[in-house]
């Protein structure tokens, strides 16, 4: 429990609340401090939950009552590497939680008109919003297993060193039955990813080299760092050499930032 607090701690940028909940009697705040988690198992094995909230809750999405599928499909890239600024939680068997962390503030209607694209619950509104506490139980009864015991709710995912820029034209309501990627493509003028090469085309003896020579061909052709970050990140296949978000995210930055170095001084 104490790793798990350490990683909450930084991913809420050191300002988070926990809670008690009791269904009789409410909800009471308690410190979020690594002394007061016998307290919290205590309560937790007495039928209560355990919850967590961000301090800066502006800063903050709670995407709620998600299954994998949908996760897969708003939360991760098709090579199954995590898209970055995420926090993901399984609750109970096959549901899921995912705080998303955001790099600005975001108003109450913006959040609801992110949360309906990612089909977060609608019954979950992120006024003033809880999520469950990843080390701890859920106790409603419904999950209770015939031995007992009610599952754990664990950390699946973490992020703590990446933010998620949406789009402004993301912050409004969709359309009825839209749908999209939290992390779509970045556009650049009247640039358009469509028109842009593939990575197959600069094939090299190595996947770095690949990389490299593509990154060199993006920025030619005007792309942001984040456009090129995205069309790697969807076109590699294999990663067995930077397994982890924290070193993909590192690598990409040094093979980007390489790139416009020789252009720049080319």
């Amino acid at each position: 429990m104490h790793a798990i607090f350490e990683k909450l701690h930084r991913f809420f940028n050191a300002h988070w609340r926990l809670a008690v909940l009791d269904l009789q009697k409410g909800l009471w705040p308690v410190e979020a401090k690594t002394r007061n988690i016998g307290y919290l198992k205590a309560q937790n094995a007495a039928g209560r939950h355990i919850l967590i909230q961000p301090g800066q809750q502006e800063r903050y999405l709670l995407a709620d009552d998600l299954t994998w599928e949908t996760v897969c499909r708003h939360h991760r890239y098709p090579d199954t590497c995590w898209k970055p600024g995420r926090l993901v939680v399984e609750t109970s068997p096959a549901n899921f939680q995912v705080w998303i962390r955001c790099a600005k503030p975001l108003r109450l209607d913006q959040k609801r008109a992110v949360l309906k694209r990612l089909k977060s619950d609608p019954g979950a509104d992120p006024n003033n919003r809880f999520g469950r506490c990843p080390g701890f139980r859920n106790r409603k009864d419904q999950y209770r297993c015939p031995a007992g015991l009610y599952p754990l709710c664990r950390l699946i995912w973490i992020d703590w060193s990446s933010e998620v820029h949406i789009p402004d034209h993301l912050l409004v309501p969709p359309a009825s039955g839209a749908a999209i990627s939290l992390s779509p493509l970045p556009r650049r003028g009247a640039l358009c990813h469509q028109s842009l090469p593939h990575r197959d085309q600069y094939q090299r003896q190595s996947e770095s080299q690949t990389d490299f020579a593509y990154a060199l061909a993006l920025i030619r052709r005007g792309a942001a760092d984040s456009l090129i970050r995205c069309l790697i990140l969807q076109q590699r296949s294999c990663w067995q050499h930077h397994r982890g978000q924290n070193r993909i995210n590192a690598y990409l930055d040094r093979t980007i930032a390489k790139a416009r170095a020789v252009i720049n001084n080319g």
